[in-house]
């Protein structure tokens, strides 16, 4: 049987960044959906220059049961993804902060989208 001719699929600037993505993401742990979307969530958060608790990011997690939301953030710490910081006046309120390693991960994100954008 013939092979069939793959499909024109127009622009190849998108699959490129797919490769790019996939690349980077072979060099950092693995993340589930949750987890990626709660990185994500954070990044773009810390891009504005907000800080967000512990508590606030279980209460805004649309369709995630706030116990999930509390175990994924545990998780994207042990993988050295986000620190868990005290708030400096009331010890019972945590921050959700970057590591050198999700700024290292964005960044390279960031080139990625970039290369594309040049090519």
């Amino acid at each position: 049987m013939p092979r069939k001719s793959p499909p024109n699929l127009g622009s190849m600037a998108y699959l490129r960044l797919l490769n790019l993505v996939g690349a980077i993401q072979r060099g950092q742990p693995a993340l589930d959906p949750i987890e990626e979307r709660l990185l994500n969530r954070m990044a773009t958060a810390w891009h504005r220059g907000e800080r967000v608790s512990v508590t606030e990011a279980m209460e805004t997690q649309e369709g995630l049961a706030p116990a999930t939301v509390h175990r994924r953030l545990k998780r994207l710490r042990d993988k050295g993804l986000i620190i868990l910081a005290t708030d400096e006046h009331d010890q019972r309120v945590r921050y959700i902060e970057p590591t050198p390693q999700s700024v290292r991960y964005f960044a390279e994100l960031d080139a990625c989208l970039q290369q594309v954008r040049s090519d």
